[in-house]
């Protein structure tokens, strides 16, 4: 056994063992995203917690002292997501025992995650490989710029026989299938889809997270198919927090979100390790879907 996946580490002159993130109480949980100013709410944790697995390093008196968790899309994809040092550990090696757990249960997988700037040299020492900025929209929403529907384009509300058809789109972008995680999504959030000729052509959800609202996955084949699905959650939280996670740096899209009070707050960077995640640029083909907006930094 590595000392990378050991079941316990010598941490700062007292012994700290590894334990299933399952058996940890929420409240420490919360305590220990907002030790590194993270919004997760215990009900953020939860959802997590509901789809993916993950672990937990615990000293000899049950703090929290660090966390990682992964999610397996199938048995050729993963992302990994949630990995918090507390900030006394950063500098003892706690993010590498950690992530050394993580890898160990999705090996032989390509795996995604979105690192913050303070983590990216962990990330690289690991040999994963930077791809993309994502940026971290937030702000008190305002009222939306007034837009005219794409042409030939219907925008209505979800409902439940649109689950199928939303799940093919979603798998176009994202590159692989995200039915069960869609359906988790789907019984929490309000959805808006883009239907034309009978067709849905893009959708986005907005649910309760952090602060407020997050708007995401936004899947569409056009910045104005884009726009048309989020400018309703934009209409309706106007005056209220609202954060959209997108790699749209600049563009139509991009000005949308200014102009909602959308301001970029935050970076982070989307990398890989094994296949490349994301579709090499400039190749994306017409009319091809992509992914407008993340699901969440965990998740993609």
């Amino acid at each position: 056994m590595s000392a990378l996946t050991s079941e316990s580490r010598l941490v700062d002159s007292f012994e700290t063992r590894m334990i299933g993130i399952d058996s940890v109480d929420l409240d420490k949980l919360h305590a220990l995203s907002m030790s590194v100013a993270w919004p997760h709410r215990r009900e953020d944790w939860q959802f997590l917690r509901e789809f993916g697995q993950g672990v937990a390093a615990i000293d000899e008196i049950g703090r929290i002292l660090g966390s990682a968790m992964w999610f397996p899309y199938d048995d050729r994809f993963a992302t990994i997501g949630m990995v918090i040092t507390s900030p006394r550990l950063q500098a003892n090696g706690a993010g590498q025992w950690l992530m050394g757990h993580a890898l160990n249960q999705v090996a032989d997988r390509n795996l995604g995650l979105n690192a913050t700037r303070a983590a990216r040299r962990l990330y690289l020492s690991l040999d994963f490989v930077l791809e993309a900025p994502v940026f971290q929209c937030q702000g008190e929403a305002i009222l939306p710029p007034d837009v005219g529907l794409p042409a030939g384009a219907v925008v209505r509300p979800v409902d439940a026989g649109d689950m199928a058809a939303i799940a093919e789109l979603d798998s176009l972008a994202f590159g692989t299938d995200r039915t069960a995680l869609l359906a988790r999504l789907m019984a929490h959030s309000k959805g808006v889809v883009l239907v034309r000729a009978g067709r849905i052509e893009a959708f986005s959800l907005c649910r309760r997270f952090g602060r407020g609202q997050v708007v995401g996955p936004v899947v569409a084949c056009s910045d104005a198919d884009a726009i048309a699905v989020v400018h309703p959650h934009a209409l309706e939280h106007a005056g209220s927090f609202l954060r959209l996670d997108t790699r749209e740096k600049a563009g139509i899209f991009a000005d949308f979100l200014s102009r909602c009070g959308l301001a970029v707050y935050d970076f982070v960077t989307t990398m890989s390790l094994g296949d490349p995640w994301l579709p090499v640029p400039g190749r994306r083909a017409a009319h091809q879907p992509k992914t407008y907006a993340l699901v969440s930094q965990a998740l993609g």
